[in-house]
């Protein structure tokens, strides 16, 4: 198989994968995506609106032209919390393998230890020669690898959404991309921003920027996965409308179908609004573990369609 993402420069989301910002500690990504946006917005074919603050906590949103349609894409990842001693619990649902590298920092300075899984009780503590302070909060630390068809590294979920929204801004004339928290622990921003654009500028319609599992359906280097459903039940005729604009694009892209998982769509369809969603993403493997891995010629063919979904819907 030939890759068409050689000249893709992929920096950005390499750094994107280095920044501690686990769920409910989201301010460091938001504060990284708002600085680049800040120093690369005169390039762009519209220069975005930047809104957040107290109102929306730690979320962000950019508002360009007249928008119609939403892109949601998460900032938070999963991760572990420092209950009492060496013991740790879940933040989100990290794959639980002894000896994952872990890094964070706590009063006493940077961390790097190791998860430990005890394999008779399953339970979870870290390796370190002192304890570190409880709630601090632990990460995957970041190790990427890269050739000429797959990168693979902790926290494609979601920093390859982030990503994607990223380069659509590099284009985009009308519409708004929402930058959210908390998806990985059950969702607790998405009402208030959808409530907000639908408010603000009649905005009831959008794709959710994340990433989805290979499975026997939905295979690496098969294109783009638009999921017909999942956990969530996104309505029927807007998922249609998405399916006719792909098919009759040049765009790469496979059909998904699950009755588990779920994203910001199931958060959106939960709101008192009238919102159409359609969870559009990239494939990965090793899914929640520090070898999160995606084919770049899906990866590139999902930036090609939201490109187009913006134009189009």
């Amino acid at each position: 198989m030939v890759s068409h993402g050689l000249n893709v420069d992929y920096s950005l989301l390499k750094e994107l994968q280095a920044i501690h910002a686990p769920a409910g500690d989201e301010a460091p990504l938001r504060d990284f995506v708002i600085d680049y946006v800040e120093k690369n917005k005169a390039q762009w074919k519209v220069e975005p609106e930047l809104i957040y603050g107290d109102d929306f906590q730690d979320c962000l949103i950019l508002k360009f032209g007249t928008p119609r349609t939403a892109v949601f894409a998460h900032l938070d990842s999963i991760g572990f919390t420092v209950r009492y001693g060496k013991e740790l619990v879940k933040l989100g649902g990290p794959r639980l393998i002894s000896g994952i590298k872990l890094v964070g920092e706590d009063s006493k300075g940077l961390i790097e230890t190791e998860l430990v899984v005890d394999p008779k009780t399953k339970a979870l503590t870290y390796k370190l020669d002192r304890d570190i302070d409880r709630g601090t909060n632990l990460t995957f630390k970041p190790n990427w690898r890269e050739d000429a068809h797959y990168i693979q590294n902790c926290y494609m979920d979601n920093r390859l959404g982030v990503w994607n929204a990223l380069k659509v801004a590099e284009t985009l004339e009308n519409g708004v991309l929402i930058f959210s928290c908390w998806e990985e622990t059950g969702g607790g921003s998405v009402g208030y921003l959808g409530k907000y654009i639908y408010e603000k500028w009649g905005v009831r319609q959008a794709l959710i920027s994340d990433i989805t599992w290979v499975t026997e359906g939905v295979p690496h280097g098969n294109g783009v996965a638009i999921s017909l459903r999942d956990s969530g039940i996104p309505r029927k005729s807007f998922v249609r409308k998405i399916v006719k604009i792909a098919s009759e694009s040049a765009v790469k892209f496979q059909l998904e179908v699950e009755d588990a998982g779920g994203s910001d769509g199931n958060a959106l369809q939960k709101s008192p609004y009238p919102f159409d969603w359609c969870f559009v993403g990239a494939p990965e493997d090793h899914v929640h573990t520090p070898d999160e891995k995606v084919h770049k010629d899906d990866v590139n063919e999902m930036v090609k369609l939201y490109q187009l979904l913006m134009k189009t819907l």
